[in-house]
Order: structure tokens, then C-alpha cells, then sequence
């Protein structure tokens, strides 16, 4: 389990460590907003036996607030929902793809997606370049915390595109997974006003944590190879958001990737992906 607070963690490991005494669960510190902590992590991971299965779940929404990540320059929600979760990605590769020769059997490697997505208006698309656009508070208001997290999930459906070019289903099946809305999960703890009565009246049609998790499941147990590249909703392969498939979208997604191994280069990301081939 990689989290942010350690004590956080084990508290949530305790009752699985009680249902499940055979098994071996480690709670590992993970913080999505300090590339120092995420590549940390990837080493660790490197160290295990084997790696099938990865789940990258870690979502950021923030409501009525605009923060800069002072150690990594960028705007919080992409600096957790895109960035880092991309070096995070891309670090793992390789460790998965070692275990799934070993085993014979594919990994299985899930990112966590959202339904917004689809409705992501990616207003700033066309910026050259892209990614320090992210980063100036012109693009979205302070106010704006949905359209930003519903582009940072369109741009989760870019990176898994882009990844399923460099490794095959027959190695590791990547996909994007969403969810569904799920109530009693933190994400959005910082509504107030109108926002929180809204949140508790979509509440009342969410999915619960358990439902929630079951999409987790079919992304890395039940689907295979056909999902690899592909996104996930409500248990089906589901096209990406129509943006992707427009020409200008598609330009979107490639300089995307290009400044996203630019931004990463400091850990040497393009020739993990070379090592892929």
C-alpha cells in the first residue's frame, strides 16, 4: 500500500492484516507532490520478487483554492493526477515487465480515470508549450477545481494511450479505469456552500466504496489484452474523450507525451522507455 501518512496507512492495514493473517501487506510512504518521494517508492518496488499488479489511484480535487507545488514548480492537481502519476507509470514498467516474463502471464497495470473526463472542456489544449500552461492561473480560475480535475483525468486517457504504444498486452495490459462517483471517499472534502449540498445530493446515487472498488477488479483481473490501451466505465472498453480522436487532439496527445519525458527527464525516463522495446 503506498500512502502519504504512514499511520494512515497501517490503520487501513490493520483490519485487512486481521482478515487475511497469511498475507503480507506493507504500508510504504508515498507523497505525489515530490518527485524525490515518488522515484523512493519505485525503488522500493524494484526491490520486490515480482510486480503483476499496479493500481495507480491517487486523485487530487481541489475546490475554491489554486496552489504551485513549490518543490516541482506546477499546479497541485496536475502535479498529482498527471505528472506524477506518469514518472510513477513509467518508473514501474520495466520492474512489471521483468516479472511477467518470469511468470509467463501478463501485468496488469490500472490508472484511475474519471467519467468527467468525458466532459473535460481542455481549454488550453493548444498551448505551446502545454504543461507550464497548467501552471498559470489565467488558464483556470481559482474556482474551477472540476474542469481542472476532469482535464487532468482526460490527460490520464492520453498517457495510457501513449503507454500501450511502448509495451504490449502480452507484457503488461495497461487501461484506465473509472470508478464511477464514489461516496465515502475524501476527494471532495474541501466542498463548502452550494458545492457541499451538491456533492451530498449526488451522494445519494453514488456508488459506495465497495462498488467503486469492484471497477478497480475488472480493469486488473477481469479484463485483458482487449483492454490494454483502452479506458474503462461501467465494466465496458468505452472510447476515449471525443477530443482524443479529433486532429487537434491528437496533436494534444503527442506533445503532451513530448513534454511530459521533458519534464522527467531529470529521471531518466526516456531511456526506461527505450528499454521497453
Amino acid at each position: 500500500m503506498a500512502v502519504r501518512s504512514i499511520d494512515k496507512g497501517e490503520k487501513a492495514a490493520s483490519p485487512l492484516r486481521k482478515a487475511h493473517p497469511s498475507a503480507k501487506i506493507d504500508v510504504l510512504a508515498l507523497d505525489m507532490l515530490n518527485y524525490d518521494s515518488v522515484r523512493s517508492f519505485a525503488e522500493r518496488v524494484e526491490q520486490l520478487p515480482r510486480v503483476d499488479v499496479v493500481i495507480l489511484n491517487a486523485g487530487y480535487w481541489e475546490m475554491g483554492s489554486w496552489h504551485i507545488e513549490p518543490s516541482t514548480g506546477h499546479e497541485t492537481t496536475v502535479q498529482v493526477n498527471y505528472i506524477s502519476t506518469a514518472l510513477l507509470a513509467i518508473l514501474l514498467l520495466p520492474v512489471m515487465k521483468r516479472s511477467s516474463q518470469a511468470s509467463q502471464r501478463p501485468g496488469r497495470l490500472s490508472i484511475i480515470s474519471s467519467g468527467l473526463a468525458m466532459a473535460a472542456k481542455f481549454e488550453n489544449a493548444n498551448e505551446v508549450p502545454l504543461i507550464p500552461s497548467f501552471d498559470r492561473l489565467g488558464a483556470f480560475s481559482v474556482g474551477a477545481g472540476q474542469e481542472r480535475y476532469s482535464t487532468t483525468k482526460a490527460m490520464v486517457c492520453m498517457l495510457v494511450y501513449k503507454l500501450s504504444q511502448f509495451i504490449t498486452a502480452d507484457e503488461v495490459i495497461v487501461n484506465a479505469v473509472d470508478p464511477g462517483f464514489t461516496k465515502g471517499t475524501a476527494l471532495l472534502r474541501g466542498a463548502k456552500g452550494l458545492m457541499k449540498i451538491g456533492v451530498a445530493a449526488a451522494n445519494a446515487t453514488a456508488r459506495t466504496i465497495d462498488q467503486g472498488t469492484w471497477c478497480y477488479i475488472d480493469g486488473i483481473a477481469t479484463k485483458g489484452k482487449e483492454s490494454h490501451g483502452s479506458y474503462l466505465t461501467n465494466w465496458r472498453v468505452n472510447p476515449f474523450p471525443s477530443l482524443m480522436y479529433t486532429p487537434s487532439g491528437k496533436q494534444t496527445t503527442e506533445r503532451l507525451w513530448e513534454e511530459t519525458l521533458q519534464e522527467l527527464d531529470f529521471a531518466g525516463v526516456r531511456s526506461v522507455m527505450k528499454s521497453l522495446s
